[in-house]
């Protein structure tokens, strides 16, 4: 009685069972998997959030298919202070980034197409694409000195049926940017196959280098769609409202526009007080970045510290975002290590396959958790993949 596209696995896995039994035991946990801006100690202005959600004009009803102008403007303001020229005609606004996904699956695909996604990246495109009816094709990032497309793996990837090319920028947990000669690279390919670039940049913001990134909402070069939120952004997921905005060739995009808007005003998802709210969320942003940012670059430095008195363990070059990539001795599985590690140790870190790195040799560790916290849990793990097996 069930569709098929519902039919996962839904069995927990063994590292969530085993760090199920750990919290239901009451052992202490230190926790490098930590994401959640929320639970990390970071200094809001709760009385300003409480008041932005306080707007009288919520209690009045506007439907707008791309949400109220207001916000749109706060959100194209939010980009001229990057300095990227985007219309307020060209953003919809949306619940989530997970909503704009399928927004623009729904627009592209229909079921059985395929878009291609980066490898390593983030679990969570699986579930997006099933549930919208649509196949995920892998292509490559490789690793030298840091990150790039695997462009001749990208190319030989197309088929017939490929809509558009995901790319996520920076890239979790890898960190990695798209630089400025991948996204003209990206944009030649794209352009003359009629696919469409799907821009995921929820941690855009988050850079550990001195120059800004470049984001794709203003691309012209080929079709695109441009994903972010508040989630990152200003550190709160709790309020549910991301944008998608539309940029590229005209006569594409007037086309793109007009079918996305009948999607929108069939759901019109996104609440009046969140939406009035935006504004003062986005003017919060700086505060939370410059806390976040700062404790990411002490992590890595305490993380470094810690790497550079042993030989087993070392990261992989990061950019940008929240996470951090071990490579560590690939003698069993890295399932194997993380829950041996959190049975042993009291340490949750990720294993490199959640997020499609070989089974073996690479653990992901978040930067959020508080310094004490993470500088502990590092040693533990150090201590751990130093004992002999």
């Amino acid at each position: 009685m069930f569709a098929k596209r519902t039919n996962w696995d839904l069995r927990p896995n063994r590292l969530s069972e085993a760090l199920a039994a750990h919290r239901a035991a009451g052992k202490p946990l230190l926790d490098l998997t930590v994401s959640n801006p929320t639970e990390c100690g970071f200094e809001y202005d709760s009385a300003a959030i409480l008041d932005a959600l306080s707007n009288p004009a919520a209690l009045s009803y506007e439907p707008n298919p791309r949400g109220l102008e207001l916000a749109r403007h706060a959100v194209a303001g939010y980009y001229a202070d990057r300095g990227e020229h985007v219309s307020v005609d060209d953003i919809f606004l949306t619940t989530s980034t997970s909503e704009a996904y399928s927004y623009v699956f729904r627009t592209l695909c229909d079921p059985g197409d395929e878009l291609l996604i980066p490898s390593p990246s983030y679990p969570l495109f699986d579930f997006l694409a099933d549930i919208q009816d649509v196949s995920l094709v892998r292509y490559p990032l490789l690793y030298d000195h840091g990150w790039q497309i695997d462009f001749h793996s990208l190319e030989r990837a197309i088929t017939p049926r490929t809509r558009g090319v995901i790319v996520v920028n920076p890239n979790n947990p890898t960190g990695n940017f798209v630089k400025s000669a991948e996204m003209a690279k990206l944009n030649e390919i794209c352009s003359a196959r009629e696919l469409a670039i799907v821009a995921d940049e929820v941690f855009l913001d988050f850079s550990l280098g001195e120059d800004r990134a470049a984001s794709f909402a203003a691309n012209r070069g080929a079709p695109t769609f441009t994903l972010s939120g508040l989630s990152k952004i200003c550190g709160l997921p709790q309020m549910k409202a991301a944008w998608l905005i539309v940029s590229g060739p005209q006569t594409w995009k007037s086309q793109a526009l007009a079918r996305l808007e009948v999607i929108a005003d069939t759901y019109l998802s996104v609440n009046a007080p969140v939406q009035l709210a935006i504004p003062k969320f986005l003017e919060q942003r700086h505060a939370f970045q410059q806390q976040v940012t700062s404790r990411i670059r002490r992590s890595l430095a305490e993380l470094d510290r810690q790497l550079a008195t042993q030989k087993a363990v070392s990261r992989l070059k990061v950019e940008g975002g929240w996470c951090a990539v071990l490579r560590v001795p690939a003698t069993r599985s890295d399932e194997d290590l993380a829950i041996e590690l959190l049975t042993t140790h009291g340490v949750s870190v990720h294993p490199g396959h959640f997020y499609g790195f070989p089974p073996k040799g690479h653990l992901v560790a978040a930067l959020l958790a508080h310094e004490t916290k993470f500088s502990t849990g590092v040693a533990r793990l150090i201590a751990f993949l130093d004992e002999p097996r």
